[in-house]
């Protein structure tokens, strides 16, 4: 049955970033959908929430803590997530950040900052996994994009740049992994309300310049994503590598 193909029974799953918003809609979508999950978080008891939704669906959830601007916590969240699971089907890198400033202006450490946490620590994460998913010859590797790796975007030239990087990074482990049966893609969310987009929302005319162009006429919400996710996640996406996924309205058809 073909519904069967998108279940994620006996899978374990560990999602970055999922203290709020988009990343703990994931991984209790993940949770509904099969998955034990770990689940990620700066600060300790961050994802509780996450937790205790998932649990109660009956699922394994486990906290794993780390700040991912520390170079040497991307490597650490996986081997805590995968003690605790035994195993790492699907990973889902949503942890990132967002700073703000004319591109003349923009400091070397937010520069840094955000180049760290949105695009060196997925590819640390997603090499410190990948090498237990080629070792058991499968895994998913569901990255989170933008719209900005299509798009410049202005006063967030670090939050492009390592968007755009992720887009890439994608390709580029798709094109060597997926002979070991593990598939690496990515979702590009459009706007999304979200802690990110706050300021946005908040502008009057920014906010209706966003929703005339969006076809749906709506920003987008954490469920918007959830079947995304679940798919690129499941087996039903077995034959897809190195894909961005948008889920944006009718943005970028516009």
């Amino acid at each position: 049955m073909i519904l069967d193909k998108f279940s994620l029974a006996g899978k374990s799953a560990l999602v970055t970033g999922a203290s709020r918003g988009l990343g703990q809609r994931i991984a209790i979508a993940l949770a509904e959908a099969g998955a034990d999950v770990a689940c990620h978080s700066r600060e300790a008891d961050g994802a509780a929430e996450a937790i205790a939704a998932i649990t109660a669906l009956g699922r394994k959830a486990v906290s794993v803590v780390g700040d991912m601007a520390e170079t040497e916590v991307p490597s650490r969240v996986a081997a805590e997530a995968l003690a605790e699971l035994g195993k790492i089907d699907i990973l889902v890198n949503n942890a990132g950040m967002i700073r703000r400033s004319p591109a003349v202006d923009f400091s070397e450490e937010n520069w840094s900052t955000v180049i760290q946490v949105n695009l060196s620590s997925v590819f640390r994460l997603s090499q410190a996994v990948g090498r237990h998913m080629i070792e058991r010859g499968s895994g998913k590797i569901v990255n989170i994009a933008s719209l900005l790796s299509f798009q410049g975007g202005v006063t967030v030239p670090a939050y492009t740049a390592s968007k755009s990087g992720v887009a890439g990074l994608t390709k580029a482990l798709a094109n060597e992994w997926a002979k070991y049966n593990v598939n690496v893609n990515a979702i590009a969310p459009g706007y999304m309300e979200t802690d990110n987009t706050s300021a946005l929302r908040a502008d009057e005319t920014r906010n209706r310049q966003i929703m005339e162009r969006i076809p749906a006429g709506r920003w987008g919400d954490a469920d918007d994503l959830s079947g995304a996710v679940v798919f690129l996640s499941s087996s039903a996406s077995d034959y897809v590598q190195g894909h961005v996924m948008v889920v944006d309205g009718g943005w970028m058809a516009r």
